[in-house]
C-alpha cells in the first residue's frame, strides 16, 4: 500500500510540475529574444537545454561562456533549426583556447520566419516577406584558479521586421552573459551564468508613424545554476533558471535530461526544459583524429504540439 500512494503521489507532484512550468511559461514566453532562450543545438534541444554545467561541443559559450577556458582543442559547430509555423534558427560557432588559461569565441545565431503573406489594407496579397533576428556574439574567458573559471558573451543584437519587400523597420541593441564554472572532478561540474543582462532592442517608428518615437523593448533576465554528473555511460544534466522582467520575478525555469553512450560512439537522448520534451540521438566518429567529429539529430515539441527537427554538426581540431 505505501508503494501504491508514494507511486500516486510521485505522478501528482510531476503533473504539479509540469502544471506550474506551463503556467509561467505564459509569463516570458512572449518576452524579446526568444530565440536565445530555445536551445541551440540538437543535442541541448534533445536533452532540455540544461546545460549550464555541461559542455556542447562547437557550442559550449552558448550555455556558459566559462567553458573556453577549459577547451583543449579548437572546436567549431554548424546548427540548424526547422520549426512549425514556417519558423528557423540556424547557428555558426568557433571556439579556441587561448593558452595558457584563456579561451576566444565567435558566434553568429539567426532566427525568422518566412513565407509571409503581404497584404494591402483592402486585403489583396502583395509579395511575400519575412522577418529576422540576428546576434552576434563575442566570448571570453579566463580561468581564475586551476578549478574555476570567469567567462563573458557580449551580444550586437538586431531584430528586421518587413513593411514591404524594399523597406523594413530594424531594432538594434547590445546585450550581455556572465557565467561561472566550477570543476569538481573528471565527471562532475557547477554552472552558475547570468543570460540576458542589459539586452534589449531599441526601435524609432518616426519612418513608421507620423507621431513615431524611440522605443526600447528589453530581454527578461535570467539567474541559473547547474549540475552534470556522470556515471557508466549515463550523462545526468540539469540546470533551474529563474527569469525576471528586471522589475518583476516571471518564473522558474527547470530544465533537465539524459545522455547514454554505446561504444562511446552512439549516444541517445531524452529531456525536458524550455516548455518542450525531446529526444533524439548522436553519432561521434573519426575524421582526422579519433572522435573528433560530432553528428546529431533531435525533435523537440511543447505543449501546443509545435514540434522542432534540429540537426547539428561540431569538429573539434
Amino acid at each position: 500500500m505505501d508503494k501504491i500512494y508514494s507511486c500516486k503521489m510521485m505522478k501528482k507532484s510531476i503533473f504539479l510540475l509540469f502544471f506550474i512550468v506551463s503556467a509561467n511559461a505564459q509569463n516570458w514566453a512572449s518576452f524579446s529574444g526568444g530565440f536565445l532562450r530555445m536551445g541551440m543545438t540538437s543535442r541541448s534541444q534533445a536533452m532540455g537545454g540544461g546545460f549550464t554545467a555541461d559542455i556542447d561541443h562547437g557550442f559550449s559559450v552558448f550555455h556558459n561562456p566559462a567553458w573556453a577556458a577549459f577547451l583543449i582543442d579548437r572546436e567549431v559547430g554548424f546548427t540548424y533549426s526547422n520549426l512549425t509555423l514556417d519558423r528557423r534558427i540556424a547557428a555558426t560557432s568557433i571556439v579556441s583556447p587561448l593558452p595558457p588559461t584563456a579561451g576566444l569565441g565567435l558566434s553568429v545565431i539567426n532566427s525568422g520566419v518566412t513565407n509571409i503573406q503581404g497584404r494591402t489594407s483592402a486585403g489583396e496579397k502583395t509579395e511575400i516577406m519575412q522577418t529576422g533576428e540576428y546576434a552576434f556574439v563575442v566570448t571570453f574567458a579566463i580561468r581564475i584558479l586551476p578549478w574555476l573559471s570567469f567567462g563573458s558573451n557580449i551580444k550586437i543584437l538586431r531584430n528586421e521586421l518587413p513593411i514591404t519587400l524594399e523597406d523594413q523597420l530594424t531594432g538594434s541593441g547590445i546585450g550581455f552573459d556572465i557565467g561561472f564554472l566550477i570543476n569538481t572532478g573528471e565527471s562532475n561540474t557547477i554552472g552558475i551564468m547570468v543570460q540576458d543582462m542589459s539586452s534589449n532592442y531599441q526601435w524609432n517608428t518616426n519612418d513608421v508613424f507620423s507621431m513615431g518615437s524611440p522605443y526600447k523593448d528589453d530581454f527578461p533576465t535570467i539567474y541559473r545554476i547547474g549540475s552534470r554528473a556522470e556515471f557508466d555511460g549515463l550523462l545526468l544534466v540539469g540546470d533551474l533558471g529563474v527569469i525576471t522582467d528586471h522589475e518583476n520575478y516571471a518564473g522558474i525555469i527547470p530544465r533537465v535530461g539524459l545522455e547514454y553512450a554505446i561504444l562511446k560512439q552512439y549516444k541517445f537522448r531524452g529531456g525536458f526544459g524550455n516548455n518542450r520534451i525531446g529526444f533524439g540521438f548522436g553519432y561521434q566518429y573519426d575524421m582526422i583524429r579519433p572522435l573528433d567529429s560530432y553528428l546529431d539529430y533531435s525533435f523537440s515539441i511543447d505543449w501546443a504540439s509545435q514540434g522542432a527537427h534540429t540537426i547539428s554538426y561540431a569538429f573539434r581540431f
